[in-house]
């Protein structure tokens, strides 16, 4: 059976892998790439030099024909339908398809979407099913259809969650499981015997866009929720603590349970410093009030919440490195006592 010819659309390292895989050895049985649809250049970075992204850079490696359109006119129909793609294969594109978009491939349009459908559809799944305690999630490969991320699946890779993994490392995952997932399905595609099956509709969640104001901490929450937000949230926006008025960036977390009482170091503590205050507790129960800074282990701050201890382990200061809380609380020192505002957090999922 001859190569399918595939249109790759999509403006995302995460697809790197499977690029890769797809002009290699085994992969180029299967498909061969004849074009590439990317996100025209942005200005990026502190210079807002303007530069293409990691996609287009990957095609013109290779050798291959790269298409930037702002939206998807005729033209870039056009541009499709001369390529003659067997099939169009998209991940973290930033377009919305036309429907003769969709339908111009032989085999049609399909998706590769970050979640585990019907979860999390919507503009950020990996952040969000991080930042919402999952232990696990995965891709699915779906047809796209007109309604958000609603398309029949047909097949799912799952990867696993660990207790420290941030978005970026899940990223890092995904984009690994990308290559057995097409590898075993588009033999399939190619004989017209792969199965598309409805999802759950009733069960769909929604994530959004995230914004710089939701990387903010509400520590009447349990620690978990919190560490969870934490990891799932980096790199960006990243959330971030305030003391003495200045944000200190939270890199990654873990709480620790209510009955837990790790050793104290005094790292946190500045040499010659007065014995430090009482801390702030609630009244009716003389446990620490939430937000309260309790000290500092060996391994990081921590700070008390609606519900258990949350552990800073990495901390970063503006303008800074980030480090481990051990080392950036000996030039940083950040006092027991220390009462942190919290802030009510925005939530990242809806059900419709």
């Amino acid at each position: 059976m001859p190569a399918l010819r595939l249109v790759f659309l999509g403006s995302d390292p995460i697809a790197l892998p499977l690029l890769d895989w797809l002009v290699g050895a085994e992969g180029r049985t299967l498909a061969e790439v004849v074009g590439v649809f990317t996100q025209p250049d942005r200005a990026v970075g502190r210079g807002q030099k303007v530069r293409p992204n990691e996609i287009k850079q990957w095609a013109r490696a290779h050798g291959l024909p790269v298409y930037q359109p702002e939206k998807l006119d005729a033209v870039s129909l056009a541009d499709l339908a001369a390529l003659r793609p067997d099939l169009s294969l998209v991940m973290a594109y930033g377009h919305i398809l036309r429907e003769d978009f969709i339908a111009a491939p032989r085999l049609g349009t399909l998706n590769l979407h970050a979640s585990i459908l019907p979860a999390y559809r919507g503009a950020s799944p990996i952040q969000t099913a991080v930042a919402s305690g999952e232990k696990e999630t995965g891709l699915s490969l779906m047809r796209i259809v007109r309604e958000l991320d609603a398309g029949p699946v047909a097949d799912v890779e799952r990867v696993p969650v660990a207790p420290l993994n941030t978005a970026l490392d899940v990223e890092a995952k995904l984009a690994v499981a990308c290559v057995p997932l097409i590898a075993r399905n588009l033999p399939a595609l190619a004989a017209g015997e792969l199965v598309f099956r409805e999802q759950a509709h009733e069960r769909a969640t929604f994530c959004r866009r995230l914004k710089k104001s939701d990387g903010v901490l509400d520590f009447f929450r349990p620690a978990a929720e919190l560490a969870a937000r934490i990891n799932g949230l980096f790199p960006w926006p990243a959330c971030s603590i305030e003391v003495a008025g200045k944000p200190i960036k939270c890199g990654l977390a873990e709480a620790l349970p209510a009955a837990a009482r790790p050793e104290m170091l005094p790292t946190n503590i500045p040499p010659g410093s007065a014995t430090p205050p009482p801390l702030a507790a609630d009244a009716a129960t003389r446990s620490p009030r939430p937000g309260t800074v309790i000290g500092a282990d060996s391994a990081g701050l921590l700070i008390a919440t609606g519900q258990g201890t949350l552990r800073l382990l990495r901390l970063q200061r503006p303008g800074g490195q980030m480090l481990p809380a051990s080392e950036f609380l000996r030039g940083n020192p950040i006092r027991p006592g220390t009462q942190i505002p919290s802030l009510p957090a925005p939530a990242l999922v809806s059900p419709a």
